[in-house]
């Protein structure tokens, strides 16, 4: 897919087809308005005769139109003007983009990146737009035997501003678009991957080929006899059950030669979570192999980064595992000894990755990092909280979480951030080890992140719990949402000082 910016008149384009804008009730954009003087009237004729009311999401595709160069134009109903907001925004660009791939127009000029936006200028609209068509256009078909392709499907989009001195703008949109879609679609594709194909091993190979790929990348293995060596007997344990041996890949990005200090991303990688003893209900199972979501998002994020080429340092752990029942597999009743030396006493073998997250985050002490942000498709507890709309953010550093929450805010990649006090820290109390792995029915979310806590005393650390938003269930529609990629992308720009690629 093409994607350029270009500053120009609606009736001077030559193109497939030009897309423009109209509100509730029929009431025609600037630009819908400039084609219909030029058609002399022939767009709001059809208006009146109740073609399109303007409703948001609404299409009228028009051939021939009189007077206009491009072959096509595409209506698009934008709702109430003053209501146009993020979310709708979004929504109608992507089926715009599938609107378009369906009438056979190859290439298109679209001018709804010149619509007013609530609180949004043109490089937000222009880098939505873009990555909204990647995700829209995405299909996992490497696996079927049939591939099912449009005859003709839409190649170039160019995206119009009003003035030429948006023009830089909309190509630094593009820019940061195309990197963060890169990094997205790697995320996807993984977490799609069936658990057969995609175990810790596999995810241990998309580390070393990032690192094949881009020469400020180099990629590290720890396997499980140097586990063994380090005493992460937590992280061990939670794999024992399985015949896949646990793999955490340390992928670090040197884009700056300096003394600074790094940032670490670390992805809980369970690449297929049965539950262990405590084993899952059957229904739904076969999405367990997106227990990996956490993993997904760092590699996917560290792939954006490496496209982007931000002049910071970062350092991404995918801490691969998979939770197997088998006459090996760790036990309730348990106690297992952490890397840190803290002793937990398993209650349900089903909470297995934070047993796994709490070894990663010791074993990051070594890198003595400026910040640590977890991301783990972690509690169920989440999903009930929050759907699948927000990531659920816990922080033990006000900064760091205010910076991840405007991150969430620029990229529209959601956060909510939840509370992480002491109160919650009594529901892991154990008789017989220092903690319990489980913190009862009451706030599930909040005691996973009160358990996480205890392991990062010596640096700021956050927790992105993406248990409601790195996959969508059931369905054509299941699959891999790549969340929270956009995120993290945009935390890193943000810290390189590129939010807008100043």
């Amino acid at each position: 897919m093409e994607f350029s910016i270009k500053s120009g008149s609606p009736e001077k384009q030559r193109s497939a087809c030009i897309v423009v804008g109209v509100f509730e009730p029929r009431r025609l954009s600037a630009t819908a308005e400039q084609l219909d003087e030029i058609s002399e009237g022939y767009i709001s004729n059809l208006l009146r005769k109740g073609d399109l009311e303007g409703k948001s999401g609404q299409m009228l595709l028009l051939h021939h139109v009189p007077n206009i160069l491009s072959e096509r134009v595409l209506l698009v109903g934008c709702g109430k003007e003053r209501e146009l907001d993020e979310r709708q925004y979004r929504q109608i660009i992507n089926k715009t983009i599938n609107t378009l791939n369906e009438t056979g127009s190859m290439e298109a000029v679209c001018f709804l990146s010149e619509l007013h936006v609530k609180g949004r200028d043109t490089y937000w609209k222009v880098r939505q737009a873009v990555e909204a068509t990647q995700d829209g256009l995405y299909s996992f078909n490497s696996l079927k035997t049939h591939k099912e392709e449009p005859r003709r499907p839409l190649r170039k989009i160019v995206f119009n501003v009003p003035t030429r001195r948006e023009l830089p703008i909309g190509e630094r949109a593009i820019n940061h678009a195309l990197a963060i879609s890169e990094g997205i679609s790697t995320c996807k594709n993984v977490a799609n991957m069936p658990p057969n194909i995609c175990n810790p091993a596999y995810l241990a190979e998309q580390a070393k080929i990032l690192s094949n790929d881009y020469e400020k990348i180099t990629t590290e293995i720890v396997d499980e006899q140097d586990m063994e060596a380090l005493g992460m007997g937590s992280y061990l344990a939670v794999g024992r059950g399985s015949d896949n041996e646990s793999l955490m890949s340390i992928i670090t990005y040197n884009g700056i030669d300096d003394d600074s200090k790094p940032l670490v991303l670390v992805g809980k990688g369970l690449t297929f979570d049965s539950g262990g003893i405590s084993l899952k209900p059957g229904a739904g199972m076969d999405e367990m192999k997106y227990d990996m979501g956490g993993a997904a998002g760092v590699l996917g994020a560290m792939h954006a980064l490496a496209e982007l080429d931000l002049p910071i340092k970062v350092i991404g752990v995918l801490a691969g595992c998979e939770n197997m029942p088998s006459s090996k597999a760790y036990r309730p009743g348990d106690i297992l000894t952490t890397m840190s030396g803290q002793t937990v006493e398993v209650l349900n073998t089903d909470a297995e990755g934070r047993l796994v997250l709490c070894d990663a985050l010791t074993y990051v002490e070594r890198f003595e990092p400026d910040a640590v942000i977890d991301v783990a498709t972690l509690t169920g507890a989440c999903v009930v909280a929050l759907g699948q709309h927000a990531t659920g953010l816990l922080s033990t550093h006000n900064p760091l979480a205010h910076e991840l929450l405007n991150a969430s805010e620029q990229s529209g990649d959601r956060a909510w951030r939840m509370p992480l006090w002491d109160d919650y820290q009594e529901q892991l109390e154990s008789p017989f080890a220092d903690m319990t792995n489980l913190g009862g029915k009451e706030a599930g979310t909040i005691t996973a992140g009160c358990f996480l806590s205890r392991f990062t005393k010596k640096y700021h650390w956050a927790h992105l719990d993406v248990a409601g938003t790195a996959w969508r269930s059931g369905g054509k529609n299941k699959g891999s949402t790549g969340r929270p990629v956009s995120m993290l992308t945009q935390f890193m720009l943000n810290r390189a000082g590129q939010e807008q690629g100043e």
